[in-house]
């Protein structure tokens, strides 16, 4: 019996031993990457592990509550402005000034090139707007650029105000409502009456589901496992192409629902010329759209809110002005138009304020398509060279107290590529005037119809989230200003 104990706790002890060294190898192996000098002009910054790089520190910042851009800023403070570390086993740059922004998002001389992660690109499509290469990323753009016209966008504010009036017409008064989940329901059913005509129904609460579910696998380790968070989002997309597939041959038949405006999807098949889009095309950007429409624009609304009731002095502003547009009586009798919008001057300031402080989009990724030189560093060939969108958004060199909510900061023009909530250049958001127009008429009604009170003031991120997501759903107490005044 002693015998058969003193085996076992040899053989524990071995084990034991094994794992230490085991721990001690990758110590060393970390202590010396981290204190590895780059030399020859190379960025600063840790490889990690090898193989690995630093994608185990990479995602366990996804999976915290202070999101992923902690692990971007731990590493500013310790290596700088521009730094370089390894994920997924490929090399990045982060770069942080406004003049290499300039340089990259002008692409000058076809230096860089679009490109997401892994997980991304197979989740949103090979085929999709935010993916394509430069050459086919410029025919896609030129066929897409035609949906967004004036005359579009004036159709879809008053589509988009009737929807807003519709769904804060059952916010309850009293009990606790969260700003988030309402402006998601809001966001995705106006992305799919516009895109698809889909504004009701079981498809349409099969579709905010699997875009959520899509969301949430976008930063997941591209693991092709059943159950995993990737392997989830594969299955979302493909639900979600089901539905686009099926409303295609549907259309393409004849089959179409009676006394329907021509929405984006129609207007795609229609085209026929010899360069309008294929199938793949249309379905990979409709989701694309959908998603940009609808996670992106949902969380800027609700860090709207938030930062708006944080600061009184701004809300009392806004009110002044909201209220003087509604005595106009347009906006009482109809609904809002592009040109009641036009004149929101200072709430188009809290709007533009507010998609600076929740840099919703925190990093534009790139990929180097030769070797060549930023902020004084060199970059070799196929890394990809991420534009950190948030720490320019908080440059106290750029903007004096960074931290505090200030709409008026932005009555004088801004320096130029210190602004990048919808990008720059050639590949600026094509919706930006839209996701502008939806904050705008959303904040309006809000203003004008309650008075209300955030109850959570925590900032913590939701876990997971590939935009900035507050994980307390901003929850908040309405009061009805007609009952309030009574």
């Amino acid at each position: 019996m002693i015998s058969q104990m003193v085996k076992l706790e040899n053989g524990y002890t071995s084990c034991y031993c094994c794992a230490a060294l085991f721990l001690l190898l990758l110590l060393l192996s970390w202590h010396w990457s981290r204190n590895k000098k780059t030399g020859d002009g190379i960025p600063p910054g840790n490889g990690g592990l090898p193989f690995v790089g630093e994608t185990l520190q990479f995602m366990a910042a996804i999976n915290s509550t202070k999101g992923v851009y902690e692990f971007v800023r731990l590493r500013h403070l310790w290596h700088g402005s521009c730094f370089k570390t390894n994920l997924f086993g490929e090399t990045h740059v982060f770069v942080s000034s406004t003049d290499s922004a300039k340089a990259i998002l002008n692409n000058e001389g076809g230096r860089f090139s679009k490109r997401y992660i892994k997980s991304i690109s197979e989740l949103l499509g090979h085929h999709s707007l935010l993916c394509a290469d430069h050459h086919h990323h410029k025919l896609i753009r030129g066929r897409l650029l035609t949906l967004f016209s004036t005359d579009a966008l004036s159709s879809f504010v008053q589509m988009f105000d009737v929807l807003v009036l519709e769904a804060m017409s059952t916010w309850p008064c009293g009990p606790v409502l969260l700003i988030q989940h309402e402006a998601f329901k809001l966001a995705c059913k106006a992305m799919c009456k516009m895109l698809i005509s889909m504004e009701n129904g079981y498809e349409l609460v099969i579709m905010q589901k699997s875009i959520a579910h899509l969301c949430e696998a976008m930063l997941a380790l591209p693991l092709r496992l059943p159950w995993t968070r990737f392997s989830n989002g594969l299955q979302a997309r493909k639900t979600i192409m089901e539905i686009l597939e099926k409303e295609i041959s549907e259309r393409r038949s004849g089959i179409r629902r009676t006394n329907e405006k021509v929405d984006f999807l129609q207007q795609l098949i229609e085209e026929d010329d010899d360069n309008k889009l294929n199938d793949e095309e249309i379905k990979d950007n409709i989701l694309t759209m959908m998603i940009a429409g609808q996670d992106t624009i949902a969380n800027a609304m609700t860090w709207m809110v938030k930062f708006v009731d944080e600061n009184q002095e701004v809300l009392n502003t806004l009110k002044k002005e909201q209220l003087q547009i509604e005595k106009n009586g347009r906006t009482r009798r109809d609904n809002l138009t592009l040109e009641d919008l036009n004149e929101m001057q200072y709430a188009s300031k809290v709007v533009t304020e507010a998609l600076r402080m929740a840099s919703v989009v925190q990093w534009l990724p790139r990929v180097a398509l030769q070797d060549c030189e930023i902020q004084g560093f060199k970059i070799k060939k196929g890394w990809n060279v991420d534009i950190d969108a948030k720490f320019i958004h908080f440059d106290p060199t750029i903007y004096n107290d960074p931290h505090v909510f200030n709409p008026s900061r932005f009555a004088d023009e801004f320096k130029p590529y210190s602004f990048l909530a919808f990008g720059m250049g050639g590949r600026t958001c094509l919706g930006k005037n839209m996701a502008r127009a939806m904050m705008l008429v959303f904040l309006h009604r809000l203003i004008t119809t309650y008075k209300w009170k955030v109850i959570d003031s925590d900032s913590s991120i939701q876990k997971w989230a590939l935009f900035s997501k507050l994980k307390s759903g901003c929850p908040v107490r309405l009061t009805s200003l007609k009952q309030h005044s009574n």
